[in-house]
């Protein structure tokens, strides 16, 4: 028992560490409770927005917002583009990778940034919706 628990656990991180993202494309999407246009939808995420792929099937996808929330959209609604949104009240970023750095812009919380690469110690670098570009701590977002 305590061996199929730890493979489980094992099995849960390796899959966290690969977590598959995906953005809205060029329109809001609606996400429903189930895989169809019958089902309850439940929100309206805004173009960009990240979203976590959980299950993918042919036209429909599970994916978990930042809030945790699991819910399905249709996969025609999203793009291979990566953004993150900022979950810390603000996020200051830098033009080079370090703390001490100038700060290049600082985004608001809720605030989607496209990721344009990964840096080491946890660095991100984006660019804002003004064309804006600089380096944050992963930390200060979602959807990395």
């Amino acid at each position: 028992m305590r061996r199929a628990a730890v493979a489980l656990l094992l099995a849960l991180a390796a899959a966290a560490a690969h977590a598959q993202f995906l953005s809205v494309g060029e329109n809001a999407a609606i996400l429903y409770d189930a895989p169809s246009r019958a089902a309850k939808p439940l929100y309206v995420v805004s173009r960009q927005y990240p979203l976590e792929v959980i299950v993918n099937l042919e036209a429909w996808v599970k994916v978990r917002d930042h809030a945790g929330a699991l819910t399905w959209v249709e996969r025609k609604s999203l793009v291979e583009q990566r953004t993150v949104v900022v979950t810390a009240p603000s996020a200051e970023a830098r033009i080079r990778p370090e703390d001490g750095a100038p700060v290049a812009f600082v985004a608001a919380q809720n605030v989607v940034l496209e990721l344009l690469g990964t840096m080491p110690g946890g660095w991100l670098r984006v660019r804002h919706a003004d064309g804006a570009n600089g380096y944050l701590h992963s930390s200060s977002v979602w959807g990395a």
